[in-house]
């Protein structure tokens, strides 16, 4: 995958959690919007997970 997109499992890693806890903080509506969904699932840009995880406190 291109290094400016994520998918569900470069988002769990990024985060130190599962993939598992990545659909459900999606299903809360806690993630941003996907950039895109693909065969494979949604995308998203990888600078629009990494603000919404700093301004969270998710990463430092």
């Amino acid at each position: 995958m291109p290094e400016h997109l994520m998918g569900i499992a470069e988002i769990a890693e990024l985060l130190g959690v599962t993939r598992a806890r990545v659909h459900q903080l999606r299903q809360q509506g806690a993630l941003p919007a996907p950039y895109d969904s693909l065969a494979m699932g949604p995308v998203w840009l990888r600078a629009d997970i990494e603000t919404w995880a700093r301004e969270t406190g998710r990463i430092s």
